[in-house]
């Protein structure tokens, strides 16, 4: 939604609010989930049905019999799984609940008879169909992978669930089943076969209807999810990628993380005069951006504008991840969003940088030891090395990441040596010694991408685990060395998370509370390297530029984190690797389409 707002000159501009999940939607998610329960619990529970919350659940969607509990489950199991999509408003999660209450009053009309029950289901329809405009949300980016994962889920949960209904009718069972006995029982169950387990009366009846209900739910939704039309996360297409490219050109210099805007897994949108742009991933509902627009600080607004109606549009979380000072001013004063600062990115000015000094004694010693142990290096642009040896540095840089999967999102370009980014910069550490490796001399590489004109940017950092410590401070020392004859005149370094409370929490006379805050991101630092970043980059006395997350509410702060955990390849997700499709090849863009067919002629 939009408003009005005075600023300090006392005119008014426009708010862009982002989507936020509004009374409607969330009562009726809130609805959902409590009926579904209910509904669940009525199912599964005898005892509940003749207990005082009796006159409660009776008005709902099927409470009796063998046929109820079997219609109680799947209205209870359908509920919680569309309150999620209710609340976020999803058109489609809206149709299924418009097609779902009318279809249990009537199971209510036909069994029972009841009045109330058909009076109760079309009570919380009449919001539905009143406020039909609330729910207009377009779907995520998905795939029928999705339908894999949800075989596996809903068949676990129905296995625990169905365990939990054999073992309810525990005075009604004949004999002593083992729990071997009860899990057969189950399985036969869900795919309509009977088992081992029996019951006195028509309780089998009832069991074998829920058993059934459940593994019937499992396979519709299955092949629901199997054969929807796809809608794929979106990509950047060749003619994003120029424009990008073009908008770079003119404004690349403002914000050292904007080459990384060409990442091939994002999206983008474009201001209506095409001078910025904004590009962004959808990770888990969350819409997140990384660093500044790109292009003219004049036409951000009308990118931003661009990026909070997609979010409206789909009902996604909107957030943006490590914006600079001047992006989350512009973000904060265009949406009403709030920023909070995230940490400090290192920047080293080529013309203040010398290894002499005390202050600069551990990295001055550390580079002389390499360099007498036999290590030479080489700082070049991607243009300059032939593709043989750019084919050996991509083998080399892909067998020393250390991880399954390539992390990196708001600094990291996902790729090396194309020759589209010829203007990239790489360092290489070698070593020849009698017992050469796969990938020859080569020890260490260190790629950076252009930061206007006369910048770079740090993007990945490999090694030979076998090589001497110290390979990295080598490189950049060396990249700073040979930054003058390149026009190279700054240098942006790794990204340092939480840097100020490092820094003041361990000086004297720190307060309680940022001491225990500092010695909680000492503690996480075994996992995610945030102190080792800081230590890392302070070592070159870099000037601190801070870096901002910008987002719509504190409650958000969670989910966003978890998002940008998933997106810098921290927590992964995914279906396994022997589960999921190959990726396709990476696309050549037109310049080097363009190139190659010039070397070719």
């Amino acid at each position: 939604m939009s408003g009005e707002v005075p600023d300090r000159t006392g005119r008014t501009r426009r708010i862009l609010r982002g989507p936020r999940p509004d009374a409607v939607p969330a009562l009726v998610a809130r609805a959902c989930t409590l009926v579904g329960v209910l509904d669940i619990a009525a199912g599964v529970f005898p005892r509940f049905r003749r207990s005082r919350m009796h006159a409660m659940a009776e008005v709902l969607p099927g409470s009796f019999g063998p046929f109820a509990a079997a219609l109680s489950l799947s209205a209870g199991v359908l509920l919680l799984l569309l309150a999620h999509g209710l609340r976020r408003r999803k058109r489609r999660a809206w149709r299924a609940a418009v097609v779902l209450l009318p279809a249990g009053a009537v199971a209510q009309f036909a069994y029972r008879h009841s009045i109330i029950g058909v009076v109760i289901s079309l009570a919380l329809l009449a919001p539905l169909l009143r406020h039909r405009s609330e729910f207009a949300a377009l779907p995520d980016p998905r795939s029928r992978w999705r339908a894999l994962a949800n075989f596996v889920l809903m068949g676990a949960g129905s296995l625990l669930l169905g365990l939990v209904i054999v073992s309810a009718h525990q005075k009604r069972m004949v004999g002593d089943p083992s729990l071997a006995d009860r899990i057969t029982h189950v399985l036969y169950g869900l795919v309509g076969f009977e088992g081992p387990v029996d019951y006195a009366g028509s309780t089998s009846w009832t069991v074998a209807f829920s058993l059934g209900a459940l593994g019937w739910l499992t396979a519709v939704t299955t092949i629901y999810l199997a054969f929807r039309p796809e809608h794929p996360a979106a990509r950047l297409t060749e003619d994003d990628e120029t424009r990008l490219r073009a908008l770079l050109d003119k404004h690349g210099g403002r914000d050292s993380l904007g080459h990384f805007a060409l990442r091939r897994d994002k999206a983008v949108v474009f201001s209506p005069s095409g001078k910025a742009a904004v590009t962004y991933r959808v990770i888990s509902g969350v819409m997140l951006a990384s660093g500044d627009p790109i292009g003219d600080v004049e036409a951000w607004p009308g990118a931003i504008e661009r990026f909070m109606d997609e979010a409206k549009a789909h009902s996604w979380t909107p957030a943006v991840m490590g914006c600079s000072e001047t992006g989350g001013e512009v973000w904060t004063r265009e949406t009403g969003l709030d920023a909070l600062e995230l940490g400090d990115e290192a920047v080293v000015d080529v013309a203040d940088f010398s290894l002499s000094g005390r202050a600069m004694r551990n990295v001055r010693q550390m580079v002389k030891r390499i360099e007498r142990a036999g290590y030479e290096t080489r700082v070049r642009r991607i243009r300059d090395l032939s593709e043989g040896e750019l084919e050996r540095i991509r083998r080399a840089a892909e067998a020393w990441r250390g991880t399954d999967t390539e992390r990196g999102f708001s600094m990291a370009l996902g790729r090396i040596g194309d020759p589209s980014d010829g203007d990239c910069l790489i360092a290489t550490a070698h070593k020849a010694d009698d017992a050469l490796g796969p990938y020859g001399d080569l020890k260490a590489v260190l790629h950076f991408v252009p930061w206007g004109t006369d910048g770079v940017s740090l993007d990945l950092m490999r090694r030979d685990r076998s090589a001497d410590p110290g390979m990295n401070e080598l490189l950049i020392v060396a990249a700073l060395e040979a930054s003058p004859r390149l026009d190279i005149k700054r240098i942006s370094l790794n990204f340092a998370m939480f840097r100020s409370a490092l820094a003041r929490g361990e000086k004297i006379g720190a307060g309680p509370v940022l001491r225990a805050w500092r010695g909680l991101l000492v503690f996480l630092s075994r996992w995610f390297q945030i102190e080792s970043l800081y230590k890392f980059n302070a070592k070159f006395r870099p000037r601190w530029e801070p870096r901002f997350v910008v987002y719509r509410s504190s409650r958000d702060l969670p989910r966003i984190g978890i998002a940008a955990m998933q997106a810098e390849g921290f927590v992964n997700l995914a279906l396994p690797s022997l589960l999921r499709r190959r990726p396709p090849a990476p696309r050549p863009c037109a310049h080097a389409v363009a190139e190659r067919g010039v070397r070719a002629a």
